[in-house]
């Protein structure tokens, strides 16, 4: 069973989730034993194609680190924190992903939204 870390210790994922408004972006830090990789990586292609199917889902990319890094990073746009938090409820989605993620897993998922920094970017 992969292990959960909040990335915040002060606010948790479940806080996230209760939380209305527009859109927010997943950002899930995801480290595996680098034997794992490829495991990882086949897991969460099946995850993510069953996301691609659930009502509120932009876009999702995976990123990992390099020089052999064991570190991955999902980072996956949804139009709402409500949306999010009914694809991960949903019991199919759940379903598909159980027994196919590695043991080694340590998964640090979390929620943002983009903010405006006067002179460099918006929100």
């Amino acid at each position: 069973m992969p292990t959960f870390r909040e990335l915040d210790r002060a606010v948790t994922l479940a806080d996230q989730l209760a939380e209305g408004g527009g859109p927010v972006i997943l950002v899930n830090i995801l480290t595996v034993d680098a034997a794992d990789a490829d495991q990882l990586v086949a897991a969460w292609s099946v995850d993510a194609a069953v996301m691609k199917g659930q009502k509120g889902f932009i876009s999702t990319q995976l990123y990992r680190g390099i020089a052999g890094s064991g570190t991955f990073m999902n980072h996956a746009v949804w139009e709402s924190a409500e949306l999010y938090r009914s694809a991960r409820l949903d019991t199919n989605a759940r379903e598909r992903a159980k027994g196919l993620y590695p043991e080694s897993l340590v998964a640090s998922p979390h929620l943002f939204r983009p903010m405006a920094v006067s002179g460099v970017c918006v929100g």
